[in-house]
């Protein structure tokens, strides 16, 4: 074969390679062209409702101090046995209610019976005394007048005179005393309310000062709050706070009537105390937690929910441009509209759409596809919210 050919031949073999080059080349291209459509149309789009966004928008928050406690009664009362003996007649029962000065119970009255008679005695006693003296001193002064005796006896039978009245006036105290006792074998409800224990049985020995039973009235409830020392020198009676009662779905409006003056030895905190607006169906115990008013600001705020924090900043995910963007805030005041606490929030111009708190968390850069309308901003009563 001569050289000419050689040569033809090795440039139909490399036309020949570079041509399945292209080819192979060619099929690539079209393979990464068909995967790119198919990742277009496989991109995940998320759906949001209109009521899974938000407009970030001004809001007035009521700035206040966080506080909490248990709830118990105003007026409460422990009737006590004044006299020792043994209990009679007691029937009422947690739960029972009663009124002031409704008979609850007695003590077994015979011993004080006893007492009371004897002293009657002692009395009658000592009066008889006083007739004696008074009858011998009229005797001896009509002697003196007549120079039968000296005066020296007329003033022995006064003095005797005195003495036997002082007996007597000190027999009827002891009467008193004793009457006094036999009143208290009788156990009355000093207040109208309800009975939250009973502490003895009928039948039991009582001792002086033993309690029988605990009253309370719950028309009347006040929240026992304890709050930091620095705290408590923004607090001032009369500012209005909103409460939730466990158990209960409606906020509590209540108001400070009280601020102890002195701060608790040790832990430093100061009880302030909150009288419940109304006290409808609530019980004393009951935990209770809300916020005092103590001023008020404006400025944007989002609901507090909408902020996430599996960042080491806080962030809010946004709608821009059919997109979810990650955009850090610095959280601000917080406060409550309705049922919802907002927070204040820096770093988002008003009108931005923002991704509520339920929908959960989304990557950055997702497509987002509304199925209605976009969200507005709050409504006009959000600008109540209380801040904390």
């Amino acid at each position: 074969m001569t050289r000419r050919r050689w040569t033809w031949l090795l440039v139909a073999l490399v036309l020949a390679l570079a041509a399945v080059q292209g080819l192979r080349g060619l099929q690539a291209r079209k393979a990464q062209a068909a995967a790119a459509v198919a990742a277009a149309k496989a991109e995940t789009v998320v759906e949001l409702a209109a009521g899974d966004v938000l407009k970030a928008a001004p809001v007035e928050l009521a700035q206040g101090l966080p506080v909490s406690g248990s709830l118990r009664a105003v007026n409460s009362a422990f009737v006590k046995a004044r006299i020792p003996g043994e209990l009679q007649g007691l029937t009422v029962r947690e739960g029972d209610s009663v009124k002031a000065g409704q008979v609850l119970a007695r003590i077994d009255p015979l011993e004080s019976r006893a007492r009371m008679r004897q002293a009657e005695e002692q009395a009658d006693a000592a009066k008889a005394q006083v007739d004696i003296a008074q009858r011998t001193y009229d005797n001896n002064k009509a002697l003196v007048d007549q120079g039968f005796i000296s005066r020296t006896a007329l003033d022995t039978s006064q003095a005797s005179l005195n003495a036997a009245r002082s007996s007597y006036r000190a027999a009827l105290a002891a009467v008193d005393m004793v009457r006094k006792g036999l009143d208290d074998t009788v156990l009355q409800a000093p207040i109208s309310g309800v009975v939250a224990q009973r502490l003895a049985q009928p039948g039991e020995r009582v001792a002086v000062d033993g309690k029988v039973v605990e009253i309370v009235d719950l028309s009347r409830l006040e929240l026992e709050a304890t709050l930091g020392a620095a705290d408590s020198v923004q607090l001032r009676v009369g500012q209005q706070a909103q409460l939730q009662v466990e158990g209960m779905a409606r906020p509590v409006a209540a108001r400070v009537v009280r601020i102890n003056p002195s701060a608790q030895a040790g832990s430093r905190s100061v009880l302030a105390y909150l009288a419940l607006d109304d006290a409808t169906g609530l019980r004393q115990g009951l935990f209770a937690q809300g916020q005092v008013t103590t001023g008020r600001a404006s400025g944007l705020a989002v609901p507090l929910a909408a902020i996430r924090t599996d960042k080491p900043a806080p962030y809010l995910q946004l709608v821009d441009n059919g997109r979810v963007v990650h955009r850090p805030v610095a959280p601000g005041p917080r406060g409550a509209a309705g049922n919802e606490t907002w927070v204040g929030v820096d770093g988002v111009p008003a009108g931005t759409l923002v991704v509520k708190g339920h929908v959960g968390p989304l990557r950055e850069g997702t497509a987002v596809r509304f199925t209605g309308e976009a969200a507005r901003p709050p409504a006009p009563a959000a600008s109540g919210a209380r801040a904390g």
